[in-house]
C-alpha cells in the first residue's frame, strides 16, 4: 500500500503541479479568451494522458522494451518547449498589460509542456495498476484493496495538494504567482535535462567529463529532493497569503477597486471574507506542505527499508550429507541454511513445512531474481528483490519467482539433501 502511495504522489506531483501553475498564470478571469487558453491546457494534459497510457501498456505487455526509444525525443522536445515557454513567462513577468499574441504563444507551449510531462512522467505510475494482484493470488483480496486505496490516495493526494496551491491566488499579486511559476519552470527544466543527459549517456551519445558526471549522479539521486523543492516553492504564495490577511485593514484594502463603490458596512465585510480565505489558504498550505514532506521523505525510508534476512541455522552434516530433523521444521515457518559449496561457494537453502505434512525444499534463490533470498511476512513467503509472495504450495516446484527446487529425501523423521546436489547448484550464488 504505501509503496504504491508514493509512486502515484510523487510521479503525478509534478504535472499537476505544472498544469496548477499554467493555468493560475494564462487563465486570468472567465472571458472567452481566458475559457479558450483552459482548453488548450487541458487538451494538452489529456493528449499526454492518453500517450502515457498507451505507452504504459505497450511496456507492461514488452511490445516496447526499450523505453529510450520513445524518452529520448519526447525529452529533447520537452526541454526545448521548457526554455522557450521560461521566455514567455518572463515576457509576461516584464510586460504589466497583457499581450494577446504573448498570452497565446505561452498558451500553446504550456499545452506542449503539459502534454510532454504528463508523457514523461504517468506511465511509471500507470504501470503501478498491474501489479495490484500478485502472482498465485486471487483478484479480490485486502492486499488488493490496500494497494488500489495506497494508489488512489496518492493520485487524490497530488491533485489536492495542487488545487490547495492554487487557493492563494485570490490572496496574493498575479505577479508574484507569475514568478513562482517560473521558478517552479526553470526546476522543470533542469528535471527534464537531468533525465535526457541520463539517457544520452547511457545509451553512448554523450560522454561527460569527472566534474559534469558526479554532478549528474547527485541529481539522479536526488530526484525526490528536486520534486521537493518543485513543492516547497509555493510556500512563497502561502507566506504572501498569510500576510496579506495580517495587513487588513489598511492602505491595501483602501487601494481595491471595489472600495470607493461600496459603503463602509460592506468594505467591511468583503475585507474579513479576504482576510478569512487568506489565513484559510496559507493554513491549508502549510497542511499540503506538511503532508508532502513526510510522505516523500519518512514515507520514503520506509519502503526503502532493507530486509534483513534471518540467520542461517545449524544443522548436521554426516557421509556428504545435509540431515535436518523433522522437529526442526514442525512450527511451520520459514527454515534458512547455509553450506559452503565444494568450489568455495557460500550458499543458502531453505525448508518450510507445508499444510498435509509435506515440505518444500528448494535454493535461497531463483532463477528470476538470482540469490536475493526470501523472508517470512505475515504468514507469507516473500521474494526480497521482487516483494513477490511466494503460494507455499508450489515451493518445491520450478517456474516463475519460485525458489529453485532442490533434490532430497524425506523419511526416518528428517530432511536428507546430498551435498554434491547442492555442488551442483552453487552458480546460483556469488563467490564468498
Amino acid at each position: 500500500m504505501l509503496q504504491q502511495f508514493i509512486t502515484a504522489l510523487s510521479g503525478l506531483l509534478t504535472p499537476f503541479l505544472l498544469f496548477m501553475a499554467m493555468d493560475s498564470v494564462l487563465v486570468r478571469g472567465e472571458d472567452r479568451r481566458s475559457r479558450l487558453r483552459r482548453r488548450w491546457l487541458l487538451g494538452g494534459a489529456g493528449l499526454g494522458l492518453g500517450a502515457a497510457v498507451v505507452f504504459a501498456i505497450l511496456r507492461s505487455t514488452a511490445v516496447i522494451s526499450q523505453q529510450t526509444v520513445l524518452l529520448q525525443p519526447a525529452l529533447t522536445v520537452g526541454v526545448t518547449v521548457d526554455l522557450l515557454l521560461l521566455v514567455c513567462l518572463i515576457l509576461v513577468l516584464a510586460k504589466r498589460e497583457g499581450d494577446s499574441a504573448l498570452m497565446t504563444t505561452a498558451t500553446v507551449l504550456a499545452a506542449v509542456c503539459l502534454a510532454v510531462d504528463f508523457f514523461i512522467h504517468l506511465p511509471d505510475v500507470i504501470i503501478q495498476l498491474t501489479n495490484f494482484v500478485a502472482t498465485g493470488e486471487s483478484a479480490f483480496t485486502s492486499a488488493m484493496l490496500l494497494r488500489s486505496l495506497g494508489f488512489l490516495t496518492g493520485v487524490a493526494g497530488a491533485g489536492l495538494v495542487a488545487w490547495i496551491f492554487s487557493s492563494t491566488r485570490g490572496s496574493v499579486s498575479p505577479r508574484l504567482f507569475a514568478l513562482t511559476a517560473l521558478v517552479f519552470l526553470l526546476l522543470l527544466t533542469l528535471q527534464d535535462l537531468t533525465s535526457l543527459v541520463q539517457i544520452l549517456v547511457n545509451t553512448g551519445s554523450l560522454l561527460l567529463g569527472d566534474a559534469a558526471f558526479v554532478t549528474l549522479a547527485w541529481l539522479i539521486n536526488h530526484h525526490l529532493a528536486l520534486v521537493l523543492a518543485q513543492v516547497f516553492l509555493f510556500l512563497l504564495p502561502a507566506s504572501a497569503a498569510l500576510v496579506a490577511g495580517f495587513r487588513l485593514p489598511s492602505s491595501r484594502m483602501q487601494s481595491l477597486t471595489w472600495q470607493a463603490q461600496a459603503g463602509d458596512a460592506a468594505a467591511a465585510r468583503i475585507g474579513r471574507k479576504f482576510r478569512r480565505h487568506a489565513f484559510l489558504a496559507a493554513a491549508w498550505c502549510l497542511v499540503a506542505l506538511l503532508f508532502v514532506g513526510v510522505s516523500l521523505t519518512y514515507g520514503v525510508s520506509l519502503t526503502h527499508q532493507e530486509v534483513v534476512l534471518s540467520a542461517p541455522e545449524k544443522y548436521r552434516q554426516s557421509e556428504g550429507t545435509a540431515i535436518i530433523p523433522y522437529s526442526q521444521l514442525a512450527d511451520g515457518h520459514l527454515h534458512r541454511f547455509q553450506y559452503k559449496a565444494s568450489d568455495g561457494t557460500v550458499m543458502r537453502f531453505i525448508i518450510i513445512k507445508k499444510a498435509g505434512g509435506a515440505y518444500g525444499v528448494g535454493l535461497d534463490a531463483c532463477e528470476n531474481c538470482g540469490d536475493a533470498g526470501y523472508y517470512e511476512k505475515d504468514g507469507k513467503i516473500i521474494c526480497k528483490k521482487c516483494d513477490v509472495a511466494i503460494n507455499l504450495a508450489t515451493i518445491g516446484f520450478k517456474g516463475g519467482c519460485n525458489p529453485i527446487p532442490l533434490p532430497y529425501q524425506s523419511q526416518g523423521g528428517k530432511i536428507t539433501i546430498k551435498t554434491s546436489d547442492l555442488d551442483a547448484l552453487s552458480s546460483h550464488f556469488k563467490n564468498a
